[in-house]
């Protein structure tokens, strides 16, 4: 890239009072073919490349552009210089590098104008052939300039009248099919059956006002089984009515209808909706907490190649779930749905960080998963998600590793139950008491072989179940 002055910085340079001035990015690219072979044309070593690719990114990102241009009067060439991004830490075995950004490129509390900037053209250049953005640390006036989770943590546990434990809830499997009488219906047996302990149900990301689930009755209906439900057991419960739509006035009137009929929370699809939308919806202070649902999520994050972690070779251009969790959690979400520690990440302990991510005021670096840390000042700490084919058998083991501020959520983990969903919620009420007593589960499988526990792993085993 031909630019008027370089964007890479000297060796050992560091960014000045980065918890102030900077926001940071970390990245990992790997070298095209035609880069390569316009290195060898132009006799430049590898090393030489991977810095005009690394200084490419930070040049693109802020103030460059791909050839020179006119510097004269009125150009706005000094300040562009002075503002310009620099590529540091070059990691020139792994292919990664951090940039550093001058906080004055972006505006502070515009995230969408920020992701412009930071990852908005760079994976279109054509010297590299994959990419993976791995994390952003935020400095502190950054921070300053949005609200953070209304609740968070503590805040829905003082709304639920729960001082400690995991959440469960339920979301109705099939996926869509029930009327919105008959999710009520659901809601019901969940909420009373076995021990009345049973916390919530959730809409699928496929149900939000449909022909045979008209939002404002499912609403109402729901929510009239909640109330009735925390008069008969004493306990708290909750519904995660879905208000996702592309239409963010009509996300706003749903919400309000849920506020109307006594609901604490509202769910939206935060990649679907955009960034936009939960940042507007978290400004508007309707006094819901946000459960965040991460449909499409998957196209932004997986990838298969080997150095998806740092160490080996990219084969695609993806960010990293600890890249968005951070975005969600500084835009207010009281809930992020973050993966489990059974799945195919955990051998990395992704899903183990995702939730420090979420939930540490100051986050350190991971020894081994490419990161940069955080300090969040006053953004509160989020309710990490765990679901995926998780089952009463997982929950002595995903429990231990994400500790008690997690939301368990089993759809068929629950309603595949071999005797049925009463039995279901039962084994559910068995599987977290134990965990939360420090009972072994084999143990006390032993010695209640009869129970709906037992059944339940009988059925399924332990570990979770993957939906091929």
């Amino acid at each position: 890239m031909a630019v008027q002055f370089s964007y890479l910085a000297k060796k050992n340079w560091k960014p000045k009072n980065p918890e102030k001035n900077y926001i940071i990015t970390l990245l990992k690219v790997e070298l095209s073919k035609l880069a390569l072979k316009e290195a060898k044309k132009q006799k430049k070593s590898i090393k030489r490349v991977f810095e005009d690719a690394a200084a490419s990114v930070a040049a693109e990102s802020s103030t460059g552009t791909w050839t020179k241009v006119y510097s004269g009067k009125s150009s706005g060439i000094p300040l562009a210089k002075k503002l310009r991004a620099y590529a540091y830490d070059l990691d020139y075995k792994n292919f990664m590098f951090k940039v550093a950004y001058p906080i004055e490129l972006f505006e502070k509390d515009n995230i969408s104008g920020l992701l412009a900037g930071v990852v908005g053209n760079i994976a279109g250049m054509k010297m590299v052939s994959a990419m993976r953005v791995y994390d952003i640390r935020f400095p502190k006036p950054f921070i300053n300039a949005y609200l953070g989770p209304k609740f968070g943590v503590k805040g829905v546990r003082k709304l639920l009248n729960k001082p400690r434990g995991p959440i469960v809830a339920t979301v109705p499997k099939p996926k869509v099919g029930r009327t919105a009488k008959e999710e009520a219906h659901l809601a019901r047996i969940l909420f009373t059956s076995g021990n009345g302990t049973y916390e919530g149900i959730k809409d699928d990301e496929n149900l939000t006002h449909l022909s045979f689930s008209n939002f404002n009755k499912r609403v109402k209906l729901i929510l009239n089984e909640v109330k009735k439900a925390e008069k008969l057991t004493g306990n708290k419960k909750f519904y995660l009515a879905n208000i996702t739509h592309s239409n963010i006035d009509k996300m706003e009137k749903r919400a309000k209808w849920i506020k109307k009929n006594k609901g604490i929370y509202m769910m939206i699809d935060v990649v679907t909706t955009g960034f936009a939308a939960i940042d507007s919806m978290r400004r508007k202070d309707l006094g819901l907490a946000i459960h965040a649902h991460r449909a499409m999520q998957g196209f932004l994050t997986r990838d298969n190649s080997p150095g998806v972690h740092g160490i080996g070779k990219l084969q695609g251009f993806s960010v990293s779930m600890i890249f968005l969790a951070k975005l969600y959690r500084l835009l207010g979400v009281d809930n992020l749905h973050g993966g489990s520690p059974l799945a195919k990440m955990e051998d990395y302990g992704e899903a183990k960080y995702i939730q420090q991510v979420l939930q540490e005021k100051e986050l350190k670096a991971h020894k081994t998963i490419p990161t940069l840390g955080q300090n969040w000042h006053h953004i509160k700490p989020v309710w990490m998600v765990a679901s995926g084919g998780l089952h009463p058998g997982d929950f002595e083991f995903v429990i231990k590793e994400l500790g008690e501020d997690i939301i368990l959520q089993c759809g068929g983990g629950l309603l595949g139950h071999p005797d049925g969903p009463e039995a279901g919620v039962i084994a559910i009420e068995e599987a977290r008491d134990i965990a939360l007593a420090n009972i072994p589960i084999k143990q006390w499988i032993k010695y209640n072989k009869n129970s709906p526990l037992s059944r339940a792993i009988e059925y399924w085993g332990y570990g979770p179940k993957i939906v091929y």
